[in-house]
């Protein structure tokens, strides 16, 4: 087992949840864990540690519900690493994920982190569902490019915006080999096609509710807005790295204007794993639950190793190096 002495944290995002994920960690008796599983339970209004134990991937999969739930299971993976004396040197967050980041470097306290992702989960599902009534069968989305380099999805999406193509947008910006494009119905269509012909191996269509990451999804930020805007941000007591500028964030009042931006806005990760790559930091850690973002971090090339750090026994093997 890799030694990493000086890690950065990493939280997964929507997608990563799964049935009874975090539930070993409550099951161990942790104390920072059961506070964590109880303060979710009151500001969502339900037993949490019943919740997993009783859902199945169906339910998870609605935006409204795996928001809360993926940050619940991140920031239970990091309060059971501290309990064995691992602390993050940076922290880092995937799309929602970004959320548990936010929390762990103390720019936001747990309280307000559940508190906006739910309310950031309620206006993103009911963006989602907004745009199916309005949309029918011919429903927008998000699609994998698979095979292209990121720089060249970039531009021709740019490209075709110019010459006339409307509602196409680069959303997540994972590995060399994959970006994530949100778009309308017609446009995906037409990017497939167009994409292919530029050299793309492959265009997947992915299982997600709106195409999120993009200007079609306004009205879910300006839901959000008011109830982000009484939170407060504090300045980070440890490198804290931004989806939609790809670096460190100086400041609370940055880090609230980003977190807004970020409903419509592009992941720009691979931007931010060079990042942290370049910090200092010794190793990662993808704290939550799924093995996502180390293969992510694996396709970059970059040099320090990332390891598993969601379950007990993930944690209980890095402790144990």
């Amino acid at each position: 087992m890799v030694k990493i002495l000086a890690p950065a944290f990493l939280f997964p995002g929507q997608g990563a949840q799964y049935p009874r994920m975090a539930l070993d960690l409550l099951e161990t008796g942790n104390a920072g864990v059961e506070e964590l599983f109880a303060l979710a339970s009151d500001l969502m209004g339900q037993d949490m540690g019943a919740f997993l134990a009783d859902s199945g991937e169906e339910k998870l999969r609605r935006t409204d519900i795996a928001q809360p739930v993926v940050i619940l299971a991140n920031l239970a993976a990091a309060a059971f690493l501290q309990s064995r004396g691992i602390l993050p040197r940076a922290v880092a967050g995937f799309s929602l994920g970004e959320y548990a980041a936010l929390a762990a470097a103390g720019i936001i306290d747990r309280a307000d982190c559940f508190a906006l992702v739910k309310a950031r989960g309620k206006a993103m599902q009911d963006s989602a569902d907004r745009i199916t009534r309005e949309s029918g069968d011919a429903a927008p989305g998000m699609a994998a490019v698979i095979g292209l380099d990121p720089h060249r999805v970039e531009e021709l999406t740019a490209q075709w915006a110019a010459e006339g193509l409307a509602g196409l947008y680069c959303a997540n910006f994972n590995s060399p080999r994959q970006v994530v494009i949100s778009g309308t119905a017609p446009a995906l269509a037409v990017a497939a096609e167009r994409f292919r012909k530029a050299g793309a191996k492959r265009l997947v269509r992915l299982s997600v509710a709106g195409p999120f990451h993009s200007p079609l999804i306004a009205d879910a930020a300006e839901a959000f807005r008011p109830v982000l805007e009484s939170v407060r941000f504090r300045d980070p007591r440890i490198p804290f790295y931004s989806n939609v500028s790809g670096g460190p964030v100086n400041s609370g009042e940055e880090a609230k204007c980003l977190a807004l931006r970020q409903i419509t806005s592009p992941v720009r990760w691979t931007a931010e794993e060079a990042a942290i790559a370049a910090a200092g930091v010794d190793g990662l850690l993808e704290t939550g639950p799924g093995r996502v973002l180390q293969g992510l971090w694996k396709d970059s090339g970059l040099p320090l190793p990332c390891c598993g750090a969601g379950t007990v026994a993930d944690i209980e093997t890095l402790a144990g190096s």
